[in-house]
């Protein structure tokens, strides 16, 4: 073989590498492009599965009807995976946990998340076999009287006895329901975890009784409790629902609301915007009344 044809088919053999090089330079330059063109449209939804991944299969339908919003829900069945990945970047937005949660997730972790809607307040209650509605004509001793989701007015007469939950989350929570409603104060500075020692005032002398939550559905028809205050979980276990059955119900004030959570970096993302409008849509709302059989309250 002479030099010229051995130079001839370096050549030849150079420029096929070189040309495959650069159609592979540009192949996956392409996939690049086309995987940040999906990025923009499609959105990572981290939820948990059972009752709250059947309204969010609601909302992803709402925000392709509503904003040409492709939404991928990446369904998970524990509480603590869902941060883990919002923070790690395997999904863009989750939606199933109260603000108290995610700032102990955050302050144990450090994970930089934010805040970007509300979704539903599944709310704790009270609940009673021994109140019954009043006339507001109705003359009353020394008591409060309150109103429950369905307009009724009920009297809690002094010295009633309020059965509530003994774990710490719950018990805070149950002490701040009744603040609410005017039937104590408790110190501030406890923030979302008071406990009856730290209730500043009691003007009707109610009294306060500890019980394990499982208990409390029961504890309805012990003659020395006059009231209970319930979680949805074990108040749905005796067929109570809030909207049906409560005589005062947390609403969309309460500090458990449940939130929409993105990282901290992408918390202005418009297609994250729409996700959270999609989500406080009507259509969402009517499905998670059938499903939590009027158990969840709008938290917007």
């Amino acid at each position: 073989m002479s030099i010229k044809q051995l130079a001839l088919i370096t050549t030849l053999v150079s420029a096929f590498f070189l040309t495959g090089c650069d159609n592979s330079k540009q192949t996956v330059s392409e996939n690049n492009n086309l995987n940040q063109s999906d990025n923009m449209t499609t959105l990572k939804v981290g939820v948990i599965s059972g009752p709250e991944q059947e309204v969010a299969e609601v909302v992803k339908q709402q925000a392709k009807d509503l904003y040409h919003l492709d939404v991928e829900l990446v369904i998970f069945n524990d509480y603590v995976t869902p941060n883990q990945a919002l923070n790690d970047g395997l999904i863009d937005v989750n939606a199933f946990q109260h603000k108290p949660y995610l700032d102990e997730q955050m302050k144990e972790r450090g994970y930089k998340l934010a805040v970007v809607g509300n979704s539903f307040v599944y709310p704790i209650a009270s609940y009673s076999h021994k109140l019954k509605p009043i006339d507001n004509a109705t003359p009353t001793g020394e008591g409060v009287k309150v109103t429950s989701p369905r307009g009724e007015t009920f009297f809690i007469p002094a010295n009633s006895t309020i059965a509530i939950p003994n774990d710490p989350t719950n018990l805070g929570r149950a002490l701040l329901l009744l603040q609410h409603q005017g039937l104590i104060t408790v110190d501030k500075s406890k923030g979302l975890l008071p406990t009856v020692l730290d209730i500043t005032s009691n003007p009707n002398n109610y009294k306060i009784v500890e019980l394990e939550a499982p208990m409390l559905p029961r504890s309805l028809d012990d003659a020395q409790v006059d009231l209970a205050i319930i979680n949805n979980a074990f108040a749905g276990q005796a067929n109570l629902t809030p909207s049906k059955d409560g005589i005062f119900v947390e609403d969309k004030e309460s500090p458990y609301v449940n939130i929409i959570v993105a990282r901290e970096a992408d918390k202005d993302n418009e297609n994250i915007k729409n996700f959270v409008k999609a989500y406080q849509t009507d259509a969402v709302a009517q499905k998670a009344d059938q499903i939590f059989n009027g158990g969840a309250i709008r938290g917007w």
